[in-house]
Order: structure tokens, then C-alpha cells, then sequence
């Protein structure tokens, strides 16, 4: 089997992205086949050289399942990470990124938000953006329908339900784009990263002779707040704690 895998990486690798671009699934399906029979480490290059010719949530969840496997939690983190920006309305998605999150050394308390800010979150999570696409379409055309029930026909009742139709088209329309455009806006910023070494010191500048404020261990999620150098990234805990950290030991999600 192994030899049959190398021999696949290989014919993956030597025909280029135009390959993998032509044949996707059955390369999906090798990879699938390879997790199921516990072939993990291999699966997982399978599923990163997929995700180098798209993103996918599915690829990601996959390949968050192989680290997770394999024991490399702060992968695993972020993959899910990945996946849930991708399609946070999964379930499966979810509740994986909750689970390894609870395996994580450091525990973080993020502070309380206000009720509608996590109402809105949620519900504009509760769909994928491409669905919210979707309502959006149905909806306008519901308003139309509505619109042409109550200005085109005599019979009151027939004009009555174009006038709720209308209304409840309209709401949707505005509802359903704002909440694809949230999610929007989620997928363009990248300034969220997982800490990817096993401990990363935290420090009051960006230098390593300057004040060591803490240490934080792999899997924890950090808001990047300043990355104009190289080397060094200004990042920013859930519960508040912030400092300088090195760019070598976390990953952008």
C-alpha cells in the first residue's frame, strides 16, 4: 500500500496543479481511502496538496481529522479554524473546533459581549454565505411576486397576501445579504492566528531582551494586532492579555 501511495504522490506532483485541478475528486477519494485505513500522515499531504489548488471547507475539516489523528493538536486547531471560516454553519465542523479546543494547556476567558452581538453572530452563521445567496435570490423574488400580486390583481384577498409577501420579502432580502455580507468580511481579514509551537514567550516589545510578560501554548487563538515586521507579530489573547510574540510560532488561520 505504501508503494501504491508514493507511486500516487508522485503522478499528483509530476502533472502540476492542471492535474489536480482536472481530477480533484478521485485524489479526495485516494485521501478518504487512506484516513480510513488509518494512514493518517499520508491522507494529510493528499489534502494539503488540494488545498494548495482551493480552499475547501471539507478539505479542511479533513485535514484538521489527520492532524487531530496524529496528535498534532495546534494543526488540527487550526484547520478546523479554517473550515469554520469557510462554513460555519457545519455542526461537525463545530463542535470538532470546540472539542480540541478544550484539550488545549492554556484556558482563555473571553469577555462577555453584548446579547445582539452574539445574536447577530449567530445568526448570520447559521447558514453558509453561498446559502445566504441563495435566500437572498428567493426572497427577491418573492417581493416581486408579491409586489405584482398586490398592484395587478382585483381580489382583495389575493392582494392582501401580496402585501405580507412583499413585506416578508423585502425583510429577508435586507436580512439575508447583510448576514452573507458579514460573512464576507470575515473571510477577507486574516488577523487571527493559532500558536503552532509547543510554548511561544511573550513579550512587552519586539525583541527578546525585553520584559517576558507570559507564555502561551500551542492551539491558542490570538488576534494579531500589529505585523509590520518580520520577525515579531503584536498579538492580542481573548481575555485581554497582550505582547509581542515571534512570527515562527503560530500560523495565520
Amino acid at each position: 500500500m505504501n508503494r501504491i501511495y508514493h507511486i500516487f504522490l508522485f503522478v499528483l506532483f509530476a502533472f502540476g496543479s492542471e492535474g489536480v485541478n482536472a481530477a480533484n475528486p478521485s485524489y479526495k477519494t485516494t485521501a478518504d481511502s487512506l484516513y480510513a485505513e488509518g494512514q493518517y500522515e499520508q491522507a494529510a499531504e493528499i489534502y494539503e496538496a488540494l488545498l494548495k489548488e482551493g480552499e475547501a471547507a471539507e478539505l479542511y475539516y479533513n485535514l484538521g481529522n489527520c492532524y487531530y489523528k496524529t496528535e498534532k493538536l495546534a494543526y488540527a486547531i487550526l484547520n478546523y479554524e479554517r473550515a469554520y471560516r469557510l462554513n460555519p454553519a457545519d455542526p461537525d465542523i463545530e463542535a470538532n473546533l470546540n472539542f480540541v479546543r478544550g484539550l488545549t494547556l492554556d484556558k482563555v476567558n473571553p469577555p462577555s459581549e453584548l446579547f445582539f452581538v452574539t445574536w447577530w453572530k449567530d445568526l448570520a452563521n447559521a447558514f453558509s454565505m453561498s446559502n445566504w445567496k441563495t435566500i437572498a435570490i428567493v426572497s427577491f423574488i418573492l417581493l416581486l411576486t408579491g409586489l405584482l400580486a398586490y398592484f395587478f390583481v382585483s381580489a382583495s384577498l389575493i392582494r392582501r397576501i401580496g402585501f405580507y409577501a412583499a413585506v416578508a420579502g423585502a425583510l429577508l432580502v435586507v436580512v439575508s445579504n447583510l448576514c452573507a455580507w458579514t460573512q464576507s468580511q470575515s473571510l477577507q481579514q486574516h488577523d487571527a492566528a493559532i500558536i503552532t509551537s509547543p510554548v511561544s514567550t511573550v513579550y512587552s516589545s519586539p525583541n527578546n531582551t525585553s520584559t517576558h510578560l507570559f507564555d502561551i501554548h500551542e492551539g491558542t487563538r490570538v488576534e494579531i494586532l500589529d505585523q509590520s515586521t518580520e520577525e515579531w507579530v503584536e498579538i492580542l489573547l481573548e481575555e485581554g492579555k497582550q505582547g509581542w510574540a515571534e512570527t515562527k510560532n503560530l500560523e495565520i488561520i
